[in-house]
């Protein structure tokens, strides 16, 4: 096993260039990202005694159309932290299946009302909601703190060794020094960017437009796909309002923003009709965000002294939802692997591999399943103006239950060790 840091942290000498550094501090751990990964970690983390500095570039929590589905694998978590119970008290909706509706048939494609869990249903809540509870959670712990607006622009590195990084904000340069640092930094991370990390990227064959339209009582609940000719719509139950996902074929979003709004709410209408109405109240391209869907896996998620986890280390395609939870996942087993050599103040190489080794095999499991529904369900969708028919194997009871157990719980259950 190689112990280089990438090229250019050894040998470029602007990687630790001179500053006027405004201040300086000293952790036991530095987590750059306060996205889900990154904030389960410092609460994990700081539960322990270990000092954890979480690093947030933005000055608030709140990111429009981030994932909102917290699944049942992440509530046992949460569980055996004892924070469900506090967390199911904030507004949240439940949604117990995942169907798929056509103009002649409609096929359930995850039934989670039937797995063996205290949850047997997505949480669907606010993501920022989830951060906050975290990160106040966090906060009773004298261990941790939380820093907003602190832009990581290098990585400090020494006799071949990450120790720490140097970020914008608050008036200046700051520099952190950490025995261990860890890129929590979502699918633009900064920090796999430093570390010239390699990836094996794969190329999804479709992108999404998300946009929000007003929920009637009279609405079904849960979430569901709504398949018409060469069109495809996922639909999420956020209580008061839907979170529609219009899903496009790769590279299609400028010919249909040239098309115009009205053209697209025209389409919308064409598969959910009973939303023609409510589409009136769509009057901006502001409302509506595009997102280029993406999928990859770092080859290596470490170097010394510094371990990638979350988007960071293997972006998710959006099939399922399940980014936030195999983030979280990461995390815990994060923890476990490393709060021992962290309070002993010497992490291993060795135990930076043994989180990518215990993590990798789902998420590549998880991606094939995602690519296999891209390949089989959406893409027939998506290049053919005929009617839609659900494959076969949404109809066999043995194969029907697989998808709501891959997307619930995951391929392998993470445990919080005590």
């Amino acid at each position: 096993m190689t112990t280089d840091v990438p090229k250019n942290l050894s040998q470029d000498p602007s990687i630790n260039p001179v500053h006027d550094i405004v201040d300086g501090q000293t952790t036991d751990c530095c987590i750059v990202g306060g996205g889900p990964a990154g904030a389960v970690l410092a609460l994990l983390l700081a539960r322990q005694g270990i000092s954890v500095m979480l690093l947030e570039a933005h000055k608030d929590l709140d990111r429009d159309f981030r994932g909102d589905t917290i699944h049942p694998s992440v509530m046992e978590i949460m569980e055996e932290l004892g924070l469900s119970a506090a967390l199911l008290k904030l507004p949240h909706t439940k949604m117990r299946q995942i169907s798929i509706q056509t103009p002649q048939d409609t096929v359930t494609f995850a039934d989670f009302s039937h797995l063996k869990t205290h949850y047997p249903y997505i949480t669907m809540l606010p993501q920022v909601k989830f951060l906050e509870f975290i990160t106040q959670e966090a906060q009773k712990y004298p261990s941790f703190h939380l820093v907003m607006g602190a832009n990581v622009q290098e990585l400090i590195a020494e006799d071949g060794v990450i120790q720490g990084v140097r970020y914008r904000g608050g008036g200046g340069w700051h520099e952190i020094r950490a025995i261990l640092t860890v890129g929590a930094d979502g699918r633009h991370s900064r920090l796999r960017h430093l570390g010239e990390f390699e990836s094996i990227e794969t190329s999804p064959p479709m992108d999404v437009l998300w946009f929000r339209l007003l929920r009637q009582p009279e609405d079904p609940e849960g979430g569901m796909g709504r398949f018409g000719q060469g069109k495809l719509i996922a639909m999420l139950d956020r209580g008061d309002e839907w979170q529609l996902a219009y899903i496009i074929p790769k590279g299609g979003y400028q010919q249909l923003r040239a098309a115009g709004l009205e053209e697209l709410k025209k389409s919308v209408a064409e598969v959910v009709p009973e939303f023609q109405q409510r589409l009136q109240n769509l009057d901006d391209w502001s409302q509506i965000a595009f997102l280029s869907v993406e999928s990859s896996l770092v080859k290596r998620w470490y170097c010394p002294g510094l371990l990638l986890i979350g988007d960071a280390a293997h972006i998710m395609s959006p099939v399922g939802g399940v980014g936030i939870n195999y983030a979280i996942q990461d995390a815990v087993v994060a923890a476990n692997v490393l709060s021992k050599p962290l309070k002993n103040r010497k992490v291993q190489l060795s135990d930076l591999a043994k989180v990518q080794r215990q993590r990798e095999l789902p998420t590549r499991i998880i991606q094939g399943f995602q690519t296999f529904i891209q390949k089989r369900v959406l893409t027939p969708v998506l290049t053919s103006n005929r009617t839609f028919v659900p494959p076969a194997f949404l109809r066999l009871p043995i194969l029907r239950d697989l998808p709501a157990r891959l997307i619930a719980l995951g391929v392998f259950p993470v445990h919080v060790k005590t």
